[in-house]
């Protein structure tokens, strides 16, 4: 092989490393593969003589990027219609040679992801997550690997103290995933209420396109009564099928064979502590 060949083996071999980096970045699959490839590009027109590492050269190169898509993304999802979720990651729909999937990039870790400052971020994401130095996450970041660990160490505060209480066993996970869809579609609200954690918390993004709820519900009683309410406004016609979502246990909901939404649901002792229905049609695009 010529040397474009190697180079072109090389980044495939890395791709879905890097796109994983950058959606752990992002939240946005679609706007983490863009990074990707303007990566790609600029190396393929880079002196490669002066670039001794390529894969240390691109995830570097891409976390750049991303954190300037980042900074202008905050802008827009403050003037997002209802809540902000991230677009799911399903296995079908996204099988590992297109993303390697960080085990914690949760739908519900995103959402806490998303209180941090762009650059505390990504010093969390590049160094907790991924395993980066400081020293490559300050060429990033573009600040002193001292000064990147006082931002990971401020995000790792921050996020210790908001992350989704999460059940480690994917078996337990998967059962309590089951028995919320069976109670969901025989619209059983004290079954419901038996798997809802008391300070269960629902967010909903239908991103202004459709009808979802604009603000986060919280409480077992009224998540219950919210899930049975949709259920019975959408009918015989609803159904809810078990997927693989964010690399867990989750549901994908259809309404006479279409695909609607995508549910991460954050379990912990049994019961369910956070329920993510992603709605927008535009983030549902590469599910279908």
């Amino acid at each position: 092989m010529n040397s474009d060949e190697d180079l072109a083996a090389e980044f495939s071999a890395i791709r879905p490393r890097l796109v994983g980096v950058a959606y752990g970045l992002l939240g946005s699959l679609d706007e983490a593969e863009d990074v990707v490839q303007d990566a790609w590009l600029r190396l393929s027109r880079a002196d490669r003589a002066e670039i001794q590492d390529v894969t240390g050269w691109l995830v570097v190169t891409v976390s750049r990027l991303a954190l300037d898509v980042l900074r202008s993304a905050r802008v827009r999802r403050e003037e997002y219609v209802g809540p902000w979720l991230p677009e799911p990651v399903v296995a079908e729909a996204d099988p590992a040679d297109r993303i390697t999937l960080a085990e914690s990039m949760s739908l519900a870790m995103l959402v806490v992801l998303e209180s941090l400052s762009p650059a505390e971020r990504t010093a969390f994401v590049l160094h907790d997550v991924f395993g980066l130095t400081f020293a490559e996450v300050g060429q990033a970041v573009g600040r002193s690997p001292a000064a990147c660990r006082q931002l990971a160490a401020r995000a790792r505060k921050h996020v210790t103290a908001r992350a989704p209480r999460f059940e480690v066993d994917e078996t337990e996970h998967r059962r309590v995933v089951e028995a919320f869809a069976r109670a969901n579609a025989g619209l059983d609200i004290d079954a419901l209420l038996a798997l809802l954690d008391p300070d269960v918390v629902l967010r909903s993004d239908g991103g202004g396109l459709v009808k979802a709820a604009r603000r986060p519900v919280h409480g077992a009683d009224r998540v219950a009564r919210f899930l049975i309410g949709v259920a019975e406004r959408l009918g015989a016609a609803d159904r809810l099928a078990p997927s693989t979502v964010n690399g867990w246990p989750g549901l994908l909901r259809f309404k006479d064979g279409m695909l609607t939404g995508v549910l991460g649901l954050s379990v912990a002792g049994g019961r369910i502590t956070e329920i993510d229905i992603v709605m927008n049609p535009e983030k549902l695009r590469s599910v279908r």
